[in-house]
């Protein structure tokens, strides 16, 4: 995980090639996502902040979700469940 921030590349269900951006490293590993937690393959979802710009296909992960497993990046912003 390398600064500024680590940043995913995921193709969505219709094929669209998405850029996710994760917390900067030390929120990133505070979530508990390491380099080794998405794999090529993985189903994931995605809870964050998409690019102002509609026609970019980049987002900025607040949490990721993989096989039940939630990473918060900014826990803050999430509303209680």
């Amino acid at each position: 995980m390398s600064p500024p921030h680590p940043s995913l590349e995921v193709r969505d269900a219709d094929g669209t090639l998405w850029q996710v951006d994760l917390g900067n490293p030390n929120q990133t590993e505070r979530s508990g996502f390491t380099g080794d937690t998405a794999q090529p393959g993985d189903a994931i979802t995605v809870l964050g902040n998409r690019n102002s710009d509609a026609s970019r296909a980049h987002i900025k992960a607040v949490r990721i979700t993989i096989d039940g497993t939630n990473y918060d990046m900014y826990p803050e912003r999430i509303a209680a469940e």
